[in-house]
């Protein structure tokens, strides 16, 4: 396509007629690989004589394209784009990006991002050479304009990778000294100049960030930056040209230029100018910094602040950036010094007048009370300075605060200082945690409250109400000598949540999660809870703020099953709000949109109310219907932000479900598409519903062809278990799925053995892992338990039988200096693999040699004896510590798990009262803690530490290993009475000390079994 016609077909896709811009979008679509199109895209750009939107469009475009293409995604794959047109583009590009309009120059700066990043240094050497060249030229805007985009490549990167900004430093650096020494003489300078400083401020803060380069760190370079620093965050902004609408006026270029100066003082303080850096170099640098630099920056910002004490104008972010100097002043002596002469002013003239409420406030109360909802209350400073010089300035500053609680008290009602009152209730609500601790003051929080805050539940400004509120949910822990006023505060809050102002509404809602959370007799909320619930769904409606979720979810969890008879119309409403969140968050786009926060604050909540009922499965079947929606569309990739909270969700329902329906197994192959394309690192996750489905639901697992669900499973776990880019870590979940399917399918899916065994031994034979060897190992184990003749009979056919249980004995015998294990720790390993081996003794002795007969024997009760110690010392911790390591592993890690108390009971080991408590508390440990429980939260590359899974119920729960080795040994010894002696003979006196207490213990346990089933019987009737 030539230019001239790549111009038209450009205009015709900004054509009003649907069919005519959909005929130009396919035709830039069908060409846009050709040779040189990306080329003639950038000549549309950069032709001054083309009209501006057909210009627009092509920049777009080629940004786009650019994007996609240039870098590709697989390092494997070629480049679409031909070497001789990134070349020319390379070539071409840098001279128009200042020629070009601001709104043409912002896409080929994005295009520049993606080419730098990709191509530099090695493949665009000649970038750094352009930029000096230019930057002692006449282009200096473009050169600044391409030398922030290199020197932002590197503004988090550490180490070698940090090395070529280093070059640029040295090669740029003293050219941008000389320019920015220039514009700093000019008088009157114009807004045109602002925009250069900004950019030479930007390029600084990015080679500075993480690191100063050596260049900076002589001291006659630095200070000759310095003096231009200073220079420009002391002198004053200009007045001309100063836009009045305040949006505009805080964005325009020299209050940008004084902000970008600030943070870059304030950074150079935090991160260079501590005396405790280690290396000599830097602490030379933070010397000359403390001493030459410091005081003078903390006096230039209390300049600046006192533009606020005066009433004249100084940008919120401008402000901010003060403040946090003076905050980080503290803590150092020679500029808390400096700042100590001055202190009153400060804090009583400056500081304090920002906390109270003001004309700013008023306005967004009035017309955006939303928006005044998300501004929140901040008082960093006071907060730091109670907390690192408290001692001579705490009293200083609540003395003021008292005086201002009676100034206010003694007004008449027409005069009363609402706005001081507000900026007094603020900090008394910010300083909660020191004044709780410290005396006199902790012991006058009550009166303090009941005099000065509670009464303002009732004051005509809705602003000190919504202030009123929050403070009082600050104290709602504290102990109250008089319950009642507990209980009026409470009630107090309770109304505040049909306020006429939606701020005070909200700060309400806040506020009564302390109190719930505080509540010692339920009674107090009780009878209001329909309308509670009711008030809080009216104000999800006005207002997207997970803060509300959050006091939800308090409630939830403090009514239990109380909650029952609201569950279905509360998860409706949830699900209602979470459409309305997830529509406005994709609406905007920004990071901390409050919609998408309170999206996963409203799955949260959710998830909070199906624990709260999963004792009454019958309701799940009726929430099912409002929950299938939000399941079925999040599970897609349009659900990555929500994708844990969903997955929790889907494990509750496929949990506590009476059974799982066609509606919920619908949900199967979203989970295996997901898996299979962009949701790995959920593996752990994942595995939770999919074992449900497999345990709960086996028979449709089984039977069903369409969809079919066991080969679905196979193609997924066979494509991760091969995937040789997959690390070790981020496959466990897999040997644990095949587990599951061997344990819940015995007998009904031999088809599947072998391939199972030939992708596990696979794994294994690349595997360094030590926890994921075991995993592998165990799949052996359970294959050996589903079949013991079919699965040898595999082993053999794939050649690898021998080298497989010599690695077994060998990983069963290792153990460390101290005697302890080195693998299978955990009482679920060591279980699977007595299962598994004492299976190969039911084989004939055509299968299973006398040799190898002993080998297994020996192994076996050496495993047995490990797990009823094991067994027993989990015993004697007790619930509290039980853990489920090894009972001599060294456990300097300190990671334990709370799941033996399960396993001990399932195995008779606890006493018998204990059975229904065990039963409530297994199901919350299967469907919910196992959910939370991923494996990046151990370090399993560690010796110590595995956690166990045996918060997942599975079919060998109720298989005694003691008991089915004894019974094995007996059938052994009835059917070949000879074989049976001959091993005998073969084991010495304390190979048959271990037999015969095996044997023992195996006969307590049928005895504590019988005796629980007699029990359960009893109770039953």
């Amino acid at each position: 396509m030539d230019l001239q016609t790549l111009a038209f077909v450009l205009k015709a896709a900004l054509s009003p007629n649907l069919a005519e811009r959909k005929a130009a979008e396919d035709s830039l679509t069908k060409f846009q690989y050709t040779p040189q199109h990306l080329v003639r895209l950038l000549q549309i750009v950069v032709d001054g004589n083309c009209d501006l939107a057909v210009r627009q469009v092509a920049s777009i475009h080629f940004k786009n394209f650019i994007a996609e293409n240039w870098s590709p995604h697989d390092p494997d794959e070629q480049s679409k784009i031909l070497p001789s047109d990134k070349e020319l583009v390379r070539q071409n590009i840098l001279g128009f990006v200042a020629q070009v309009p601001a709104l043409l120059r912002a896409q080929l700066g994005e295009c520049l991002k993606t080419i730098i990043h990709a191509d530099y240094p090695e493949q665009w050497p000649a970038l750094l050479q352009w930029v000096t060249h230019n930057l002692q030229d006449q282009q200096v805007y473009g050169a600044l304009f391409v030398l922030r985009i290199l020197s932002r490549k590197y503004e988090f990167k550490s180490d070698e990778e940090r090395t070529p900004i280093h070059h640029v430093v040295e090669e740029t650096f003293p050219h941008l000294l000389n320019i920015f020494s220039r514009l700093v003489q000019i008088g009157n300078p114009s807004i045109e100049i602002a925009d250069l400083i900004k950019l030479i401020c930007k390029i600084y803060w990015s080679s500075i960030y993480l690191e100063i380069p050596k260049k900076l760190f002589d001291p006659n370079v630095f200070d000759a930056w310095m003096v231009l620093f200073l220079n420009i965050l002391e002198r004053p902004v200009p007045l001309e040209g100063q836009p009045a609408d305040p949006e505009l006026r805080k964005s325009w270029g020299w209050w940008k230029v004084k902000k970008w100066t600030a943070h870059i003082l304030n950074r150079l303080y935090t991160r260079f100018g501590d005396l405790k850096l280690q290396t000599p170099e830097s602490r030379a640098f933070a010397q000359h910094f403390q001493k030459n630099y410091a005081g003078k920056i903390l006096e230039c910002h209390l300049n600046l602040l006192n533009a606020v004490r005066v009433g004249g104008y100084l940008p919120d972010r401008v402000t901010n950036l003060s403040l946090q100097y003076l905050s980080n002043s503290l803590s150092k002596s020679t500029t808390y010094s400096l700042l100590q002469t001055r202190l009153d002013v400060v804090l009583f003239e400056i500081i304090f007048p920002l906390m109270c409420f003001n004309d700013d406030d008023q306005k967004l109360w009035e017309e955006d009370p939303h928006e005044y909802v998300r501004k929140g209350y901040a008082m960093d400073f006071v907060t730091e300075l109670v907390r690192k010089r408290g001692k001579e300035n705490l009293q200083k500053f609540i003395l003021f605060i008292v005086e201002i609680f009676k100034r206010y008290e003694q007004a008449p009602i027409e005069i009363k200082p609402y706005r001081q009152k507000d900026g007094a209730l603020l900090a008394i609500g910010t300083l909660c945690d020191k004044l709780k601790q410290t005396e006199p003051y902790k012991s006058e929080l009550e009166p303090m409250l009941v005099q000065h805050v509670f009464p303002e539940f009732n004051s005509p400004m809705g602003h000190i109400r919504a202030k009123a509120a929050w403070v009082a949910g600050q104290y709602a822990h504290i102990h109250f000598s008089d319950p009642n006023n507990f209980r009026k505060a409470l009630q107090s809050v309770v109304a505040g949540m049909r306020d006429p102002d939606l701020p005070v509404r909200v700060d309400s809602v806040f506020a009564l999660r302390s109190f719930v959370e505080a509540c010692t007799d339920l009674g107090e909320i009780r009878p209001i809870l329909p309308q509670l619930l009711d008030e809080f769904f009216k104000l999800m409606n006005e207002v997207e703020n997970e803060d509300l979720v959050f006091t939800l979810e308090t409630i939830v969890d403090k009514f239990g099953e109380e909650m029952a008879p609201y569950a279905v119309g509360l998860c409706q409403n949830l699900a209602a709000t979470f459409w309305k969140c997830m529509n406005t968050s994709e609406a905007d786009v920004e990071a901390d949109d409050p919609g998408a926060l309170a999206a996963v604050g409203c799955l949260r909540a959710i998830s909070t109310i199906l624990e709260s009922v999963s004792r009454l499965p019958h309701l799940f079947a009726h929430v099912e219907p409002t929950l299938l929606p939000i399941m079925r569309r999040m599970l897609t990739t349009d659900g990555q932000e929500v994708f844990e909270e969903v997955l929790e969700i889907v494990s509750y329902m496929t949990f506590f479900s009476p059974t799982i329906s066609m509606d919920m197994w619908s949900l199967w192959p979203l989970l295996m598409e997901a898996l299979a394309e962009w949701a790995i690192d959920f593996f752990s996750n994942i595995l939770v519903p999919l074992d449900n489905y497999i345990s709960r639901s086996k028979v449709h697992y089984v039977t069903c062809k369409e969809p079919d669900y066991q080969q679905s499973l196979w193609n997924m776990l066979s494509n991760v278990m091969n995937d040789k880019n997959l690390e070790d870590t981020d496959i466990d979940p897999a040997p644990k799925l095949i587990a599951v399917v061997l344990q819940n399918c015995r007998g009904q899916i031999d088809q599947w053995v072998e391939p199972y065994i030939r992708i596990t031994v696979e794994r294994l034979h690349r595997t360094e892992r030590p926890f994921l060897k075991c995993l592998l190992m165990q799949v052996i184990a359970d294959a050996l338990y589903y079949n013991p003749s079919l699965t040898l009979n595999i082993l053999q056919k794939l050649g690898v039988a021998t080298e497989i249980f010599n690695l077994w004995f060998q990983m069963l015998q290792q153990t460390k200096k101290n005697g302890t294990r080195v693998n299978f720790k955990r009482e679920n390993d060591k279980k699977v693999c007595c299962l598994g081996l004492t299976s190969l003794l039911s084989l004939s002795a055509d299968q299973l040699p006398l040799e190898a007969l002993e080998r297994v024997f020996k192994a076996i009760l050496g495993l047995l004896v490990a797990y009823k110690d094991q067994l027993a010392e989990a015993e004697k911790k007790g619930p509290e510590d039980d853990d489920d390591i090894d009972n001599d592993d060294d456990m300097d890690d300190g990671l334990q798990t709370d799941d033996d108390d399960v396993s001990d009971r399932e195995m008779g080991l606890d006493d018998e009262d204990g059975d229904e408590v065990n039963s409530s508390r297994l199901q919350k440990l299967g469907a919910q803690e196992r959910v939370f429980r991923s494996t990046d939260d151990y370090d399993y590359d560690s010796d110590d530490g595995f956690s166990d899974d045996e918060d997942f119920q599975s079919p060998i729960d109720d298989v005694d290993p003691f008991i089915l080795f004894v019974d094995t040994v007996k059938v052994m010894q009835a059917s070949d009475p000879s074989r049976f002696q001959n091993l005998s003979q073969t084991l010495d006196f304390h190979y048959q000390a271990l037999a015969n207490g095996v044997a023992q213990h195996a006969e307590q346990r049928r005895a504590v079994i019988e005796k629980e089933k007699l029990d359960k019987v009893s109770v039953a009737s």
